[in-house]
Order: structure tokens, then C-alpha cells, then sequence
């Protein structure tokens, strides 16, 4: 008998309905529905209830045969969805409703004993947790894969040189390299804060019930065995209502899309004409339906744009989340949509963020045109410096060379002898070796600087570290 069948439901029984006498109001249907969204959860549900049923049986709540009965149809179900055969119906309210109502049908009365002990609160709990688990495996390899192509342009273009910039004004020389690995670490710590996230999205919630607990002593750690969790929540109440994994990617998701919108940031400014250090690949361009001319960074721009939305998702979700009562409310459904779409813009963030360094062209003679004597004077306080002048007092002076240039309307490394021994008696003829854009480079070879050797340094701890991975 369907004695979960709300009076009057002629759509199908409700898992709930029982205590009710009418049907749910047909906006109010389409309201509380989720199946055309978490439908992508179908398979982390099957294989989460396949988990299920074995614990179930090794209970002695159902017998071996009707074990056996329910993995088959839930493997029956797993093959109508891989076919795209599964048929969605109305009164499937979500993906957890749908594919119960369809195990039903194919195995009968059996499949209505598969949610004994089991509330759709831990349930959804571990879909997702097995749903984003896998996303998480897969984003580490395309994120490894974008670290490294931020290396390997490292490796190949060490001697280009260029300004370095702070507050967008020209300030010192450093290597291409250096701005290439700057992101390669930045992406480093991403990759591991994701792993971070992992560890703590692979824990078991399934044997929570709906926040009291299982009362059948469902083997939980057997549950975790079979799903390959590494450990099983703590806290039943907790188990229910934490989202603290989906708070976390979320977070992840857009501290990440926001270095990728950094990088793409520098590389829309690098690659304008009035820069034209870089040039981007026609793959990651587009035009103008007007001007001819036009070649867009379109890439980029989608990047930095993206990386919005991202920060989007995070917010409204911790909105959702602060004032919600323990255990489960339904407000939590209202993870899904930011979550899927967070998984599939990142990925595409990150892919594309590969193809745009890979295939980038670099403009060498423009970077260095782009260098500028004054770029050297932090040099010139650094020569005083070695000479034994503190460096506050080195610092003055070195400005006050700058504001003497500025005053002759002149280039510093056009300043005489005469012009600096004037300012201070610390100057010899030496100085006028400072304007050297590779010498100054040079001098920054402490670990983590723009001189060659530290470069080099900086390859190999990241191949080392790419290779651990």
C-alpha cells in the first residue's frame, strides 16, 4: 500500500505525506523541488544507498536476498541515468525521492525498506559530500596542470626583463620569471588549501538519521569503508546541519578565482597597445562586431568578471547560513546552486587561465623599453648604503637626486659627477655604474628575489613540490 500518499496527491506519494490531508499547492510544488538541480547528485545517491542496504544487512534489518535485491535495482537505476533512459516525474521532489520511487518500481516492496533508519537529512549530507569529493579530485589535476604551466614559462624566459610595479607606477626591474612564479605560488597555496578542503568534505554524516541519531546500530565505520570516507562525523547533530565543507569550497572557489582575476588583471593592462608587453593567443581572443582592429582579451576579462560571481555565491551562502536554528532547515537546500555552479565556474577558470599562459607571446624589447633610470634610485640609497650611510639618510638623498633630475628636466642616469658629489661627498665616480638594469636584478639573489640565482631556486622547489603531487 502507498500510505505516504497526501489525500488527494494524485501526483504521486509524498515520502512525507502520511500526517497530511491535501496535497501541496502546485506553486508550492515547484517551490520546494530541487530534483532539477541536485538530479546531478544521481549517482553519489546510488552509491550512497548501495552503502546503505549492505549496513542494513549486516544489521539482520533486511535479509542477504533483499540486499542483494536493492543493489541490483539501484544498479538498474545507475544504468536508466548513464542512458539517459531515467524518467523524472512530478512528485519526484528531489534526486534522493526520485531515485527511491524508481528502485520501487523496478525491485517492489523491498525498495521501501532501503530508508529504515535513513532521514533525507543525512542523506543529502552525504551526496553532497561524495558529489564535491570527486569535483575536488578533479579541480587538483587542472590545478596542477596551471601551476605548471606558470613554471614551465618560468623556465623559458628567464632573462626577460621588466618593470615591476607597485600602486600600477613603474617601480623597480624584476624578471618575467618572477612575475610568472608569483602566481605559481599563489596557485601552490590554492592546490593546498584545496586539499585542506578535501580532508575535511570526506567524513562520513550517513547514520545521523534526521539529528537524533540511527536506532538499528548501523555500522557507520563500515558505511565509511565502503564509500572511501576517512573518517565518520562526530556529532549527529552536527552530521545534519553542517555545511561548513560547502562554506569552505566556496571560500576556496573565490580566493582562487580572485589570484586568476589578479593575474588577468595584469595581463588586460600588459597586453593594450600602450603597453604591448604581451600579446594573447587568437584561441583566448575575441573581436569587435564594428571595429576590425579590434583583438579583445576577452579571456581575461571573462576571468576577472567570474571571479565576481564567485565571491557571490560565498556571500549570499554565509548569509543563508548565519541564523539558522540546529539541526536541518530547509534554507540548507539553498547550498546546491552556488555550490554546482562554483565547481563548474572555477573549473573553467582554471582551464582557461592554463591555455591563456601557454599560449601566450611575450614581447621582450617592449619590457625592457618599458625600463626607466628612475626605476634605479632605490639602487642609488643602496650604493650609499654600502658606502656606510644609513639607509634613512640614504633614502633622503637619493631623493633629493631624483627631485635634481626632475628640476634639469633630465633622465637620473643623465645626472653628472658633479650633480651627485654636489648632494652628498659619499658619491665617487662608481655611481655612474649604477644604471644598469641586469646589475640591479642581480643584487636580489636572497631566496625569493628577482636575481638569477634565486629564480633558479624558485624552479626547483616548485618542480620539486609539482613532482610530490
Amino acid at each position: 500500500m502507498s500510505g505516504t500518499a497526501a489525500v488527494g496527491d494524485t501526483e504521486g506519494p509524498k515520502l512525507w505525506g502520511g500526517r497530511f490531508k491535501k496535497p501541496l499547492d502546485p506553486e508550492m510544488e515547484k517551490f520546494n523541488a530541487s530534483i532539477h538541480y541536485d538530479k546531478i547528485m544521481w549517482s553519489a545517491d546510488i552509491d550512497g544507498s548501495i552503502a546503505y542496504a549492505r549496513a542494513l544487512a549486516k544489521t539482520g534489518i533486511i535479509t542477504d536476498k533483499e540486499c542483494d535485491q536493492l543493489c541490483l535495482g539501484l544498479e538498474q537505476v545507475r544504468q536508466e541515468w548513464m542512458s539517459d533512459a531515467f524518467q523524472i516525474v512530478p512528485s519526484d521532489e528531489d534526486i534522493h525521492t526520485a531515485n527511491e520511487r524508481r528502485l520501487t518500481e523496478l525491485v517492489g516492496d523491498v525498495g521501501r525498506k532501503l530508508h529504515t533508519g535513513r532521514s533525507r537529512n543525512d542523506q543529502v549530507a552525504t551526496d553532497t559530500r561524495l558529489w564535491l569529493r570527486e569535483r575536488i579530485m578533479s579541480l587538483s589535476v587542472y590545478l596542477k596542470e596551471c601551476i605548471s604551466a606558470f613554471v614551465d614559462q618560468a623556465k623559458l624566459n628567464q632573462s626577460v626583463m621588466m618593470p615591476g610595479y607597485t600602486h600600477l607606477q613603474r617601480a623597480q626591474p624584476i624578471r618575467w620569471s618572477h612575475w610568472l612564479l608569483c602566481y605559481a605560488s599563489m596557485l601552490k597555496r590554492d592546490y593546498e588549501r584545496l586539499e585542506e578542503v578535501l580532508k575535511r568534505t570526506n567524513v562520513l554524516p550517513l547514520g545521523s538519521g534526521a539529528l537524533a541519531g540511527n536506532p538499528f546500530d548501523i555500522d557507520r565505520e563500515f558505511i565509511a569503508l565502503q564509500l572511501n570516507f576517512h573518517d565518520i562525523s562526530l556529532n549527529s547533530l552536527d552530521g545534519t546541519s553542517d555545511r561548513d565543507f560547502v562554506s569552505e569550497f566556496l571560500f576556496w572557489s573565490a580566493l582562487t578565482a580572485t589570484h586568476l582575476s589578479r593575474m588577468a588583471e595584469d595581463l588586460i593592462i600588459y597586453s593594450t597597445k600602450e603597453f604591448s608587453f604581451v600579446t594573447l593567443a587568437d584561441e583566448y581572443s575575441t573581436g569587435s562586431s564594428l571595429m576590425p582592429q579590434k583583438k579583445n582579451a576577452d579571456s581575461c576579462e571573462l576571468i576577472r568578471g567570474r571571479a565576481g560571481r564567485l565571491t557571490g555565491h560565498l556571500t549570499g551562502w554565509l548569509c543563508t547560513l548565519k541564523g539558522l536554528p540546529l539541526t536541518y532547515n530547509k534554507d540548507l537546500q539553498e547550498d546546491k546552486e552556488p555550490l554546482f555552479d562554483s565547481v563548474e565556474t572555477i573549473s573553467s577558470l582554471i582551464k582557461i587561465s592554463s591555455g591563456v599562459i601557454k599560449t601566450l607571446t611575450v614581447h621582450p624589447d617592449k619590457m625592457k623599453a618599458a625600463l626607466s633610470p628612475e626605476m634605479l634610485a632605490t639602487d642609488i640609497a643602496y650604493y650609499l648604503v654600502r658606502k656606510g650611510v644609513p639607509f634613512r639618510d640614504a633614502h633622503h638623498v637619493s631623493g633629493e637626486c631624483v627631485q635634481l633630475a626632475e628640476s634639469k628636466n633630465t633622465e637620473l642616469d643623465k645626472l653628472t659627477l658633479a650633480d651627485f658629489t654636489k648632494i652628498s661627498d659619499k658619491f665617487s665616480a662608481d655611481v655612474l655604474q649604477i644604471f644598469d638594469y641586469e646589475k640591479s636584478m642581480e643584487q636580489y639573489n636572497a631566496k625569493g628575489g628577482t636575481g638569477s640565482k634565486s629564480i633558479l631556486w624558485q624552479i626547483g622547489i616548485m618542480d620539486q613540490w609539482l613532482a610530490s603531487v
